[in-house]
C-alpha cells in the first residue's frame, strides 16, 4: 500500500526549508528593504533588481486554467530535470535506496541517479518499444523508490501502452514518474487527468518542446498536493528566475499560436517518413507521437559523421540498447526538412 510516509527520507521529513524574505509576510506592500536588493534598479530596461516570487503564483495559476488542475499541485522548475532531481533528493537515501529505468529512454534519469548516488535497475523495452511488467516486478524490491517512464518515449518516439502503466501505479507501493514531455504531439491524453486517481502518480511536462521556450528552462510537475509540499520544501528558494516567469507568462498567453505549430510539426513529421522511405539506406522508420522520427539505417555512424560535414546537426542513437543502427531526427521547418533530404541525396 502506498503511503508517502514509508518512502520519504527521514532527513527530509525532519527538513526546515529556508524561508526566503518574500515567504515571511503576508499581503501587499511598496517598500521592500528585507533581501538586501539593489534598490536602485537594473541595468536593463526591465528592472531585475527584486528576487523572483518563489512560489511562481502567477505562472501556476495560468497552467491551472491551461491544464485543469488545481495550482497546489503544480511544482514549476528549472526545467523539469529540476523536478527529477529533487524526486531522487527526497525520497531515494544514497548508497541504499535504487529505481527503475526502462531503457532506451531519457538520459538524465541515469545521470541523476549517479549524481545522487542511487542504484539504476534496468529493465529494457520490449522489441515493440513496450513495457516490460514482469521484469518490472522482478527488479523490485523494499528498497525500490521510483520508475521513470518516458511516454511518449525518448529517443524511440512512440507511447507507452496505457494499461501497463496503470498496472504499474495501481500496484507499486513507490512512486510512478510519467515524463510527458512530447504529449503536446501525441494522440495519448495526458496522465495528468488521472492525478485524483492515484496518489503516486508524479506528471512531467515542460515548456521546452512544443511551447518553443527551451531557453527559458521551465519545467513542471502534477502531483498530489503531499508530494508538490515535499518537492517545494526541497528545492532552492528562487528557483525560477523573474525573466523566465514573465516570458512564460506571456508565451502561456498564445495557445493558438503553439496549436499551430503542433499541427505544421505533425504534417511536416509525417512528409519527412515519406520521403526518407525512399532512401536505399534506410531500413525502418519507427511509430512517433513526438516531434521527432526514430530511423534505423544501414550506416548510422557514416550518415551521422556525413551530415556534421554538411553542418547539420542529428541525433546518432547507435550506441543506445535496442537503437543499434539508428538516428534521431527532429522536425525541423519546411526549409530545414528540405535541406536535410538535399543533403542525404548527395550521401554514397
Amino acid at each position: 500500500m502506498y503511503d508517502i510516509n514509508n518512502i520519504l527520507r527521514e532527513n527530509i521529513k525532519n527538513l526546515t526549508p529556508y524561508s526566503s524574505a518574500r515567504d515571511e509576510y503576508q499581503g501587499e506592500a511598496s517598500v521592500f528593504l528585507d533581501a538586501n536588493e539593489n534598490a536602485f534598479g537594473s541595468p536593463l530596461d526591465t528592472a531585475y533588481n527584486r528576487y523572483p516570487d518563489p512560489m511562481q503564483y502567477q505562472v501556476k495559476m495560468r497552467l491551472s486554467e491551461i491544464k485543469g488542475v488545481p495550482a497546489r499541485n503544480i511544482f514549476v522548475g528549472n526545467g523539469s530535470d529540476e523536478a527529477i532531481d529533487i524526486l531522487f533528493r527526497s525520497f531515494c537515501n544514497p548508497g541504499v535506496d535504487n529505481v527503475i529505468i526502462v531503457p532506451p529512454t531519457y538520459g538524465m534519469y541515469q545521470v541523476s541517479a549517479n549524481i545522487n548516488d542511487v542504484e539504476v535497475r534496468k529493465v529494457l523495452l520490449t522489441e515493440e518499444y513496450q513495457l516490460n511488467l514482469e521484469g518490472i516486478a522482478e527488479a523490485i524490491d523494499e528498497r525500490t523508490k521510483l520508475i521513470f517512464i518516458c511516454s511518449p518515449n525518448n529517443p524511440t518516439g512512440n507511447s507507452i501502452n496505457r494499461d501497463d502503466i496503470e498496472t504499474l501505479l495501481a500496484n507499486f507501493n513507490g512512486i510512478v514518474v510519467i515524463d510527458e514531455a512530447y504529449i503536446n504531439f501525441s494522440r495519448q491524453k495526458t496522465f495528468i487527468q488521472e492525478l485524483t486517481e492515484y496518489a503516486n502518480l508524479v506528471v512531467l511536462q515542460t515548456l521546452s518542446k512544443a511551447w518553443g521556450l527551451a531557453g527559458l528552462r521551465v519545467g513542471m510537475a502534477f502531483a498530489s498536493e503531499e508530494i508538490i509540499e515535499v518537492m517545494n520544501k526541497v528545492k532552492p528558494p528562487y528557483n525560477v528566475n523573474e525573466a523566465s516567469q514573465q516570458l512564460a507568462l506571456e508565451a502561456l498567453n498564445n495557445v493558438q499560436q503553439v496549436n499551430e505549430w503542433i499541427k505544421e510539426t505533425l504534417a511536416q513529421r509525417d512528409k519527412l517518413v515519406l520521403t526518407l522511405k525512399d532512401f536505399n539506406f534506410v531500413l525502418d522508420i519507427y511509430p512517433s507521437d513526438a516531434n521527432f522520427i526514430l530511423v534505423k539505417t544501414t550506416d548510422a555512424k557514416g550518415i551521422y559523421n556525413f551530415l556534421v560535414q554538411n553542418g547539420i546537426i542529428i541525433r546518432n542513437r547507435t550506441n543506445v540498447e535496442l537503437c543499434e543502427g539508428c538516428l534521431r531526427i527532429t522536425i525541423g521547418t519546411p526549409d530545414e526538412n528540405k535541406i536535410l533530404i538535399d543533403t542525404l541525396q548527395q550521401y554514397k
